[in-house]
């Protein structure tokens, strides 16, 4: 058992003299397989005493007590106590005890393991909590966030919970890319973001581009709507099995100087090299124009933009902006984009195409009813959609299979109520 060996490993290492050596037992093989990824002694030893902490409650508590049966103060042994939970949890302080004991350059090296630069941190496996100013960074908590610990507990990844530290929800869709019915100039721009998901790798590493494009994917989706939109993002995420999260602006944008920042740090930190998709769904919110400063409340905002900027450049994902109108999107951003990609309305042919492709097989319709309509009516795929559900659900009470032109009719004129349209047949409106 790993633990088991851990503790047998501890209690060797405290019972060292200077020149003695503990007998090395090696844990690299424990998580390679589990990570996909070699680690190195140390490396493997840091994951287990953080992790063991979650497995064997008062596994540090039983060590002391056993190397220092009359008690006392042991400060070198770091760890905190919450007032939730009674059992000493591993800080960095405590790493440094057990690995480094009064080695003073190998208490330095162990630092490294915790800094933004380490895979630990970059991929969100573990990393120290924050400590007050003034506090020494080691005496942070280790924390193992909720992925990690399924990871090394069950060999499972666990896709992260929509809450305050992470605000997103995934998209998921049962349509394919023949559902979606957009003209050809979309399609291809599209395909551009395609080619990039499927050979970035390739692009920045074999064919030496990484030095000369900034890693990462931005895309700017703009048009009304209902045009595929969001049904375009998760398609990506269908196609090549990422996660495509959309993120909750109202529960991001804070009226708190600060907040905002600090709450989309968060999104990031928790992506970074997790190989998802992030989609920003009315995205003016957030990454609008920035304003003329007349006040510390429009300085703080266009803070929040600047930052938007640096982060979304810097994030080595794909990230896709949704607007309704890409002139509400800041200029600063627009430059930055890989591809500013328009969903326009669908022009009497593709609606034709959708009228088709949503109405279910089971439903009889005459021939000449759906391109009359697909003529007569502009509508957005999402409205289609909508209206074929309205009659679907008709003609189940009518006990019937069959739509005729003023069934479709009526739907098309309580979806035009939804928007306060006047709604015309033949030229006369129809109340």
């Amino acid at each position: 058992m790993p633990f088991k060996k851990l503790k047998q490993y501890i209690i060797q290492q405290c019972n060292v003299d200077d020149k003695a050596t503990a007998v090395p037992i090696d844990f690299r093989n424990t998580f390679s397989e589990i990570l996909q990824r070699d680690t190195t002694q140390e490396e493997a030893l840091i994951i287990l005493l953080a992790l063991v902490s979650h497995v064997t409650p008062g596994f540090y508590d039983q060590i002391i007590k056993e190397l220092h049966p009359d008690g006392g103060e042991f400060p070198e042994w770091g760890g905190v106590k919450d007032e939730h939970y009674r059992s000493m949890q591993p800080t960095g302080e405590t790493i440094q005890h057990l690995l480094g004991r009064e080695n003073i350059q190998k208490r330095l090296h162990l630092q490294h393991y915790f800094q933004t630069e380490h895979w630990f941190y970059k991929e969100q496996l573990l990393y120290i909590a924050p400590v007050k100013e003034g506090m020494p960074f080691m005496s942070g908590k280790i924390i193992l966030p909720p992925e990690t610990l399924n990871l090394l507990m069950y060999g499972e990844v666990l896709k992260p919970r929509f809450g305050p530290d992470f605000p997103a929800k995934e998209l998921t869709t049962l349509m394919d890319w023949e559902d979606l019915i957009l003209n050809d100039n979309t399609l291809l721009q599209i395909n551009q973001l395609r080619l990039w998901i499927k050979h970035q790798q390739t692009l920045r590493k074999d064919w030496d581009m990484a030095k000369r494009i900034a890693p990462g994917y931005r895309a700017l989706f703009c048009g009304p709507s209902g045009t595929g939109k969001t049904l375009t993002a998760s398609l990506l995420g269908k196609e090549f099995k990422k996660p495509v999260y959309r993120i909750d602006l109202s529960q991001v944008v804070s009226k708190y100087i600060g907040e905002t920042e600090k709450n989309l740090e968060n999104i990031f930190i928790r992506a970074e090299n997790k190989d998802w998709i992030l989609f920003f769904d009315e995205a003016d919110s957030l990454f609008g124009k920035r304003a003329t400063t007349r006040s510390a409340q429009d300085r703080f905002a266009n803070q929040s933009v600047s930052y938007l900027l640096q982060r979304i450049e810097n994030f080595n994902g794909v990230v896709i902006l949704a607007s309704n109108y890409k002139n509400n999107i800041d200029q600063a951003f627009i430059r930055r984009f890989n591809a500013i990609i328009p969903f326009t309305k669908p022009n009497a042919s593709e609606r034709l195409q959708l009228w088709k492709k949503s109405v279910p097989k089971t439903i009889i319709i005459e021939d000449e009813v759906l391109p009359e309509i697909s003529k007569t009516y502009e509508l957005t795929g999402a409205q289609i959609v909508n209206i074929i559900a309205y009659c679907c659900l008709q003609a189940i009470e009518r006990e019937e299979k069959t739509m005729g032109i003023q069934h479709l009719l009526e739907g098309i004129k309580v979806e035009f109520q939804k928007e306060e349209k006047i709604f015309k047949y033949n030229g006369k409106i129809v109340v």
